[in-house]
């Protein structure tokens, strides 16, 4: 799910290792669609993959979280709140809503589907502010909107799995806040600022998988998960292996290679970088789960990712 806002200085040295450490990144996340269409295929629910991927990553930062507590850090005002509300909205809402677009769609058109998420956000800006987008920003919608007619297929009379794409932009819509809630650790953890990104994953973490159970404990949505092994790319490997994957590689990892990535090259240039998670992920699902876009897709794929580049470009705050 992108590069996480993190604390970084723009100036910060642009340098070969941090374009691969933001490279890993991207990989990193893209990789958490076919991972997780490989465990839904043997008959996880879209909320039982959450919870692997949520309760996974809160065990593997548990030590890196203790490491931030032993250097003196410290809860303030406020912490608690967005810590909850991270965990929520941008980690447990962006997650069930994500994997129940890949349970019905393929992975690449789910992902670009939740990638219209900075198209959303600066309308709710807009609407919220009445300040105008610069025409560059007004092109790059433009742009994403075509681009997404051009990944459902619509044009070509494909049938739309209408049910998919709302889960498609409802993940969309709990990526704009995770952009907006992820500002704030963009501060550090100065008097103003919220958590440090560790602080804020870890903690968003444990509480999303408290929502998760929650969610599956009073039957909102199914909790259920299989025994069966899993297949990736004609290999075929314990459940385990796909639920480590999803949490330690895609998310975990994912996230400790983001803030470090930013850290290197400044918010602006990472979050460019981080546009090759789309790249990465149609191309983990083409080659582990065997789901090839076709031509229009991949066209509409290209405008999108373009769009985003240009809204980020014309919009940098």
């Amino acid at each position: 799910m992108g590069l996480p806002a993190a604390a970084a200085d723009p100036r910060s040295t642009r340098t070969a290792p941090g374009l691969a450490i933001a490279l890993l990144s991207g990989l990193s996340f893209g990789l958490a669609g076919p991972f997780a269409a490989s465990l839904l295929a043997t008959g996880w629910s879209p909320l039982a993959v959450a919870l692997a991927r949520l309760a996974g990553t809160a065990v593997l930062l548990a030590v890196p979280l203790a490491v931030v507590v032993a250097r003196g850090w410290r809860p303030r005002p406020g912490h608690l709140r967005a810590v909850a509300v991270y965990g929520v909205v941008p980690l447990a809402g962006a997650q069930v809503c994500y994997f129940g677009a890949v349970e019905r769609l393929s992975v690449g058109v789910a992902l670009l589907i939740e990638y219209t998420a900075p198209v959303l956000l600066l309308g709710w800006i807009w609407a919220r502010t009445a300040a105008r987008p610069r025409p560059a920003t007004l092109l790059g919608a433009a742009l994403a909107v075509v681009g997404l007619v051009l990944v459902l297929d619509v044009a070509r009379g494909a049938a739309v799995d209408v049910v998919g794409v709302a889960w498609g932009l409802a993940a969309a819509v709990c990526l704009a806040a995770y952009f907006q809630l992820s500002a704030a650790a963009g501060h550090g953890d100065d008097d103003e600022g919220g958590p440090t990104a560790i602080v804020l994953v870890a903690g968003g973490t444990v509480v999303g998988s408290a929502v998760v159970v929650l969610v599956g404990l009073v039957g909102l949505l199914p909790l259920t998960a299989t025994s069966a092994a899993i297949d990736l790319g004609g290999w075929s490997a314990p459940w385990w292996v796909g639920a480590a994957l999803v949490a330690g590689v895609s998310t975990t990892l994912a996230y400790l290679t983001g803030i470090a990535a930013v850290g290197r090259l400044g918010s602006q240039l990472a979050s460019f970088v981080g546009l090759s998670e789309v790249l990465f992920a149609v191309l983990g699902a083409w080659w582990l789960v065997a789901q090839r876009p076709a031509p229009t897709q991949v066209a509409g794929g290209v405008l999108i990712v373009a769009a985003v580049a240009l809204i980020r470009w014309a919009e940098p705050g």
